[in-house]
């Protein structure tokens, strides 16, 4: 589907059996390489929903009112179809404005200042650039005291140890060990990086005027594809961690939020080895990872956390503190293609009803092995238990996948 075969979806406020969107409640649009997370949240929050992304998951659009294709390849963005949609949600009544999700990276700093596009709600300009250019931010957490691995603008004159890294990049799929890349020529944006051990976590925020609300911690799961080593996963959260070491975390990132004046949902990504963290980057947008907490504690956030976001861009409020830590634990993963298929009816339908199935494809869709077929969300009392069910849930779709191939089969028998 084009941008101009615009389609209308069911809002998924109607389905949750929750309160009916209002025929004149604003409009927000969504963008990114999957927007299915962001329109969902929107969707919670009653507001009327534009997604533009690259796959048009069902789930994607019937979370949205309207959906607009801007893929321009196997999981790129096309930025003259970004533009052009971006261009005509610009023309619907009550439209509050667009926020960027994964895969915008390149973009962002473009579409905030281009004319006849509507009002950008996410980070500041200058708040984005100074956290995601490597020659500004490296040096401004050495001024505020806070660690990271050694980092280099050109190539180690030894390559093991290091990575490769695109500031621009997002999702792991900018990471390379810098040997694999010794005699091709830098991309734009690229920086050296030291390979250091340690669990690879990260820390949800919501920033404004300055100041910052943490959200929580959440484990970061990847993968090796190719020579690609870190490619995301999915995530495991919130989980806890030493008192000293997320005291250590919080102020790390509340000393850049009042340095740069971060706006909105943002995630800080950092390695922890014992009682030491290294941070890696920041994500100036909202993550991925929203979701554990929308799942984790659903009545903390009743309205969603895309609505804190807004509030936060377009008010400068900030969220209350919870009054309680969860007590409940959320994860999601992705499970890409074991081989080349198709995605049938039955297959389609079944985990389009199955609660622990998110980006569920069109039916008819190709998928090449190794393709991210759907993502994996579970809730469960403990880290321990949401890796089992995860398990539980990756061996059901990977069965999916085996025996929901033919069009008349019954969606009994696809184990929903």
């Amino acid at each position: 589907m084009s941008a101009r075969d615009v389609t209308p979806g069911t809002p998924l406020c109607a389905i949750m059996n929750s309160r009916p969107t209002l025929a004149h409640a604003p409009f927000v649009a969504v963008a990114g390489l999957s927007a299915r997370m962001l329109a969902q949240s929107a969707a919670r929050a009653g507001l009327r929903v534009v997604a533009l992304d690259v796959f048009g998951d069902r789930d994607t659009r019937e979370a949205s009112e309207l959906w607009f294709d801007i893929g321009g390849g196997p999981l790129t963005i096309d930025g003259a179809k970004l533009v052009d949609a971006l261009a005509r949600v610009a023309r619907l009544p009550h439209m509050l404005g667009w926020i960027d999700g994964s895969g915008l990276e390149p973009f962002v700093a473009q579409l905030s200042r281009a004319p006849g596009l509507p009002r950008f709600i996410g980070n500041p300009l200058e708040a984005s650039v100074a956290v995601r250019e490597p020659q500004r931010f490296f040096p401004l957490l050495d001024a505020l005291h806070i660690p990271h691995p050694e980092v280099s603008s050109t190539r180690p004159a030894v390559a093991q140890g290091w990575l490769l890294k695109r500031a621009d990049g997002c999702g792991g799929t900018h990471i390379e060990p810098a040997a694999a890349s010794r005699d091709a020529p830098l991309p734009a944006q690229a920086y050296f990086q030291r390979r250091r051990n340690g669990r690879s976590l990260s820390a949800l925020f919501i920033g404004a005027r300055g100041g910052a609300r943490l959200l929580g911690f959440a484990e970061q799961l990847t993968c090796t594809m190719g020579d690609l080593p870190f490619v995301h996963a999915g995530s495991i959260g919130p989980i806890d961690l030493p008192p000293r070491v997320a005291a250590r975390v919080r102020e790390a990132i509340e000393a850049l939020c009042e340095r740069t004046g971060l706006t909105g949902i943002n995630s800080c990504d950092f390695l922890l080895d014992g009682d030491t963290f290294e941070l890696l980057e920041i994500n100036a947008r909202p993550s991925s990872t929203m979701t554990l907490y929308e799942t984790a504690s659903p009545h903390a956030w009743p309205r969603g956390l895309l609505a804190c976001h807004i509030d936060a861009c377009r008010y400068g409020r900030l969220p209350p503190e919870p009054l309680a830590p969860a007590s409940w634990r959320a994860g999601q993963q992705m499970l890409f293609a074991p081989h080349p298929f198709t995605v049938s009816q039955a297959f389609s339908d079944a985990c389009l009803h199955d609660p622990a199935c998110r980006d569920v494809p069109m039916p008819g869709t190709w998928m090449e092995a190794g393709q991210p077929v759907c993502t994996l969300l579970v809730r469960a009392a403990s880290v321990s238990g949401v890796r089992q069910a995860l398990e539980r849930q990756r061996a059901l779709v990977l069965e999916r996948i085996e025996t929901c191939h033919e069009p008349d089969y019954a969606f009994i028998q696809c184990h929903s």
